[in-house]
């Protein structure tokens, strides 16, 4: 089995990944992290895709204590850091 990841490499995955890089994070073996997928007890939220399992990274950073990547401030959708006003422009 491949050594676990670390925060630096935690932060720089994609948005989903398979269920062995984040197993691989908490330092579970693939048949394991399978065996816990099918019976809902993976340590966080695992998406059935077909006949594949999904991870969000998001929720893998947030079970292992690791803040989510935050957009960059240049991103659309993004407002700053600042909450969305309700007042209207004019």
């Amino acid at each position: 089995m491949k050594p676990g990841l670390t925060p630096a490499e935690l932060r720089s995955l994609p948005v989903t990944i398979d269920l062995v890089t984040a197993a691989r994070a908490f330092g579970i073996g693939r048949t394991k992290a399978y065996q816990l997928a099918r019976t809902g007890t993976f340590p966080c939220r695992v998406l059935q895709v077909g006949r594949n399992y999904r991870v969000s990274t998001a929720d893998l950073q947030t079970a292992l204590g690791l803040s989510p990547k935050a957009p960059a401030s240049g991103d659309p959708g993004t407002t700053g850091g600042q909450p969305p006003s309700d007042e209207k422009e004019g």
